[in-house]
């Protein structure tokens, strides 16, 4: 089922949250999704879970990989999560559009491609009876959309839930649960939304228990799953990062010749934003995944080939970053002997001279620093030369997701074009730094070439 909202901030991620934990806590198997490109709530649906994090973005991967990977990511789980994101109908920009339920990359759109129910959270905490009045026109705005019960959030006594119940009636649409809006169970946020679970390891532990009690005690969750019972069967066959990578090099299987290559992945507090795709996708090209945390670790896994920083808040770890040094010199280190690394966003601070002055790794000519604009969006790139990630012309489907800025060094070479502004980022035949967030599924050859880079730079070592 896909639990949905009218509106960002109605309670989407406490309700998609606490029915995970709250079906776990029964003992299902649980699967946790999330439509768009956000990477915070997903940390905490695998809190909830205890599976992998996974995102459904039909613009990041194509309409057409949504159901396989929504069956890739749910195998054997008795019922399935999927938040959405923003108002029902919100998607992406004009250019996306189709001829689907909502725009595209909406949470409906992604709800018709799984033929799955919707579950929509109202925050009830300034109406009463109209809110049967917006149910009733999110029930028949769009017939491609199957809305299936409503959960109402923020209530504030038994009376207002027994107005809200008495409304609703004539809709026709089942009142799946009723939450009160002082709760005690808080998640606290900042400059990009929520704080992600793993800076928070115990709190956020404390918080999903806090939600799983508090859903199971205001919702029908026996309703709730007869619901998620009524979704259909999909014809499409799991994705397969296999044979997705076999498809993207021509060939019939991933080469896997040699020795694994050792692929360093940035982790930890400071680096939380990843796909999980992205890390299947290099395994099943044989690669040997090393989970790497620049706070804490003071050297590269022994023999790494690559290297991978994502994205995160390195601007709130920025000193504890800045202090272990020996990591910083062993990751100048390997990019000064060709070895091939990939970083976006937090990644490419990471890599730079300085960020708000505190030095870092100092492989690239550029300084980072902490600003009042949000940066936020999708992205149709070209690459503007060749990387360790894609030739010269390639185009990818990518987002932004930052406060910070970088001022570079003139003559570097960049590594997208999305815009007239500029291009942006840098690139080399063994590296590849940029604000551009990219999930590999979508693009699978992304992951076949840094493979490649890394099986080679792995052989060289061996000479």
């Amino acid at each position: 089922m896909v639990i949905a909202a009218p509106a960002s901030s109605g309670g989407k991620t406490t309700v998609a949250t606490g029915l995970m934990a709250a079906f776990a806590a029964r003992g299902a198997e649980v699967s946790g999704h999330k439509v768009g490109p956000d990477y915070i709530d997903p940390g905490y649906h695998a809190l909830a879970t205890g599976r992998p994090p996974r995102n459904l973005d039909p613009v990041l991967c194509g309409e057409e990989r949504v159901a396989p990977l929504f069956l890739h990511g749910a195998a054997g789980a008795d019922i399935a999560v999927v938040e959405g994101v923003m108002g029902l109908f919100d998607g992406a920009s004009r250019p996306h559009r189709h001829d689907g339920p909502g725009d595209y990359a909406s949470t409906a759109h992604v709800a018709a491609l799984l033929g799955a129910p919707v579950v929509l959270v109202v925050d009830a905490s300034r109406t009463s009876r109209s809110v049967a009045a917006l149910v009733h026109g999110f029930c028949t705005y769009d017939p491609g959309v199957r809305v299936g019960g409503v959960i109402l959030n923020r209530v504030g006594s038994d009376r207002h839930e027994e107005l809200l119940r008495e409304a609703l009636e004539d809709t026709g649409v089942p009142v799946l649960g009723a939450l009160r809006s002082s709760t005690g169970v808080e998640t606290p946020a900042r400059h990009l939304g929520l704080i992600p679970a793993a800076e928070r390891t115990v709190r956020a532990r404390e918080a999903v228990d806090a939600l799983a009690a508090l859903v199971a005690a205001s919702c029908d969750l026996d309703a709730v799953a007869a619901l998620a019972a009524t979704a259909g069967p999909l014809p499409d066959a799991p994705w397969d990062p296999a044979a997705e990578l076999a498809a993207a090099t021509g060939a019939e299987e991933p080469a896997r010749t040699g020795a694994a290559p050792v692929l360093a992945v940035a982790g930890g507090a400071a680096f939380t934003f990843g796909y999980t795709e992205n890390t299947e996708l290099l395994r099943a090209g044989g690669a040997d995944v090393a989970v790497l945390d620049p706070l804490r670790d003071e050297a590269l896994p022994e023999e790494a080939a690559g290297l991978i920083v994502g994205g995160g808040f390195p601007e709130v770890h920025a000193d504890a970053l800045s202090a272990n040094r020996p990591l910083r010199g062993a990751v100048a280190g390997f990019a000064a002997r060709g070895g091939p690394i990939a970083a976006e966003c937090a990644g490419l601070l990471y890599l730079a001279e300085s960020l708000d002055g505190a030095p870092m790794c100092g492989v690239l000519p550029a300084k980072g620093r902490m600003t009042d604009r949000l940066t936020l969006g999708y992205r149709s790139a070209v690459a503007v030369s060749d990387s360790v990630l894609a030739r010269a012309g390639t185009r990818v489907q990518g987002h932004e997701f930052h406060r910070t800025a970088l001022d570079p060094a003139r003559g570097s070479t960049a590594a997208w074009q999305w815009s007239g502004d500029g291009a942006e980022g840098y690139a080399s035949a063994t590296m590849i730094a940029s604000y551009l967030h990219l999930h590999w599924a979508g693009a699978p050859a992304l992951a076949a070439r840094l493979l490649a880079a890394a099986r080679d730079h792995s052989e060289k070592g061996r000479r």
